[in-house]
């Protein structure tokens, strides 16, 4: 299946590892101009290096931590002007501190609202006039399944990804009429740094292993396993891509089938 990528521009932030490079990664293989961001330069530098190795599409690299109220508009800027437009916005991020409403303090809720929320909302903003003047304006935000099924100790992530699906659904309605689609994906547990991390936290307040953990975590997958990032950046892909032309709104669980809601 084509799915008319060739050629079309994306910027994917937090993309110098775990979902978002696999994702920038897909989007190089379809033939996407792909701009990589990430807080750490020679991560970035090394992921656009891998990216221009196993593609023959052009990717480039931004460092820049997208928590920061001032990186968002340079980001959009540095890869319009390196591209020469955008059609195609994936914002994803770090997740915020695992913790209890006892352990968490308010330094904490504000940084996980920069970096889980606010991320969002600036880089959207700032790229707003270019997703206009695209014929395939597609925007794509990653959030959780914790959106529809609080995770345990997870408790900033619970309450502001769940205003990212909320800011993404509202902007579907609203900006529909500009021809730019907006969807969110709600990843489960999925092989990633992030997940070994909380994986390793849990260990040490359960006074167990990570391996242990692990297992429990698995499961409770449907599945009986925990997804490879490649599984995810396949449904990113296809949502950002004009062969999604009628999809927006969506909110759509890539989890094994953990959520057990309908």
């Amino acid at each position: 299946m084509d799915l008319g990528l060739k050629d079309k521009r994306a910027l994917v932030t937090g993309s110098t590892g775990g979902l978002g490079y696999a994702t920038a990664l897909l989007l190089a293989r379809e033939g996407c101009r792909v701009a990589i961001n990430g807080r750490d330069e020679g991560k970035v530098k090394s992921a656009v290096e891998k990216v221009n190795r196993e593609t023959s599409a052009q990717a480039i690299g931004f460092a820049g931590d997208v928590s920061d109220a001032s990186v968002a508009e340079k980001l959009i800027q540095q890869t319009v002007e390196a591209f020469g437009g955008l059609d195609i916005l994936i914002t994803n991020t770090a997740g915020p501190i695992p913790g209890s409403i006892d352990s968490l303090d308010e330094a904490a809720w504000q940084r996980g609202i920069d970096l889980s929320l606010m991320s969002h909302v600036r880089l959207i903003k700032a790229a707003l006039p270019y997703l206009r003047q695209s014929n395939h304006a597609s925007v794509l935000t990653f959030t959780s399944y914790s959106v529809k099924q609080p995770i345990q100790n997870l408790l900033i992530s619970n309450s502001v990804r769940a205003a990212t699906a909320g800011l993404t659904k509202s902007l579907a309605l609203e900006l529909g009429k500009d021809g730019i689609r907006f969807n969110s994906i709600l990843p489960g547990w999925t092989m990633t740094e992030r997940v070994k991390e909380l994986m390793a936290f849990r260990a040490k307040n359960n006074n167990t292993t990570v391996e242990e953990e692990t297992a429990k975590q698995t499961a409770e997958i449907p599945l009986g396993r925990m997804a490879q990032p490649e599984e995810f950046a396949n449904a990113a892909v296809f949502l950002v891509s004009p062969a999604a032309s009628y999809i927006t709104g969506a909110l759509l669980n890539v989890d094994g089938g953990i959520i057990k809601g309908i």
